[in-house]
């Protein structure tokens, strides 16, 4: 059974279908990245499957069981998830250390002292220990990522859900950032990412899937996405990228 199973999602905006059936299945363990032009539906999908939007057809399932029923608590389900948006989001009055144990403490009712035991062993493992009392106007963009991935994984989360955590920083940042990622795979960690860092996701993914005008339009290894592409579009975007890397 797949950890997570999209089935005929559509989703509309104001008369317009930002996504157009989208089925996708996601394996324990997997990493699936999502690229495509910006305006593709990649963002609006993970908003989906982490129910801050709702869909307007079709079925998201985790673990088996249903989560676009109407019944179904929304906050529970969240729980199980992290996501990670383009803003790093952390809260300016608290602390890195705060920030991180807040949800563990709040949501998952973890006592103080095991929540912030468990968030010094992410700040140590991912390189931020020193940063603990610090607040997140003192860190650079690239630690601030950092920080707001470290506070998604405290939850130990079934699922990552990473919204193009690399394109609100300067190119001298993004490695930082990407080694956390990479880590996280070698963990163990099944994602979904959206990202235009198209040779990391090569590196990474297991998954390729190319969305173009909210369709999920083709889907593959990387090898095959990127030397082989089997559709047109996908084609032509992958041009298009390598095409504005080399200006």
């Amino acid at each position: 059974m797949s950890l997570l199973t999209i089935e005929g999602v559509w989703k509309n905006y104001h008369g317009h279908s930002v996504l157009r059936g989208i089925d996708l299945s996601v394996e324990a363990h997997e990493v699936v990245c999502l690229i495509g032009a910006s305006g593709s539906g990649k963002s609006t999908l993970l908003r989906c499957v982490n129910l801050l939007e709702t869909v307007d057809d079709g079925t998201i399932h985790l673990d088996g069981k249903e989560i676009t029923d109407v019944r179904v608590d929304a906050d529970d389900v969240r729980k199980r998830m992290g996501i990670v948006f383009q803003a790093f989001n952390l809260f300016p009055h608290m602390t890195v250390l705060d920030n991180i144990t807040l949800a563990p403490r709040k949501v998952h009712k973890v006592g103080r002292e095991q929540a912030e035991h468990q968030a010094r062993e992410l700040l140590e493992r991912f390189g931020l220990a020193d940063k603990a009392a610090s607040y997140p106007d003192r860190l650079s963009g690239g630690q601030q990522q950092r920080a707001a991935i470290i506070r998604a994984m405290a939850t130990r989360p079934r699922l990552m859900l990473l919204d193009e955590v690399t394109s609100a920083l300067d190119p001298a940042l993004v490695t930082e950032v990407l080694s956390v990622i990479r880590e996280l795979k070698e963990g163990g960690m099944t994602m979904i990412l959206t990202t235009h860092e198209m040779g990391f996701c090569r590196e990474i993914a297991d998954t390729v899937c190319f969305l173009d005008d909210g369709v999920l339009l083709e889907r593959g290894t990387p090898e095959q996405v990127f030397t082989d592409p089997r559709q047109p579009r996908t084609r032509e975007f992958l041009r298009s990228v390598l095409d504005a890397r080399r200006i």
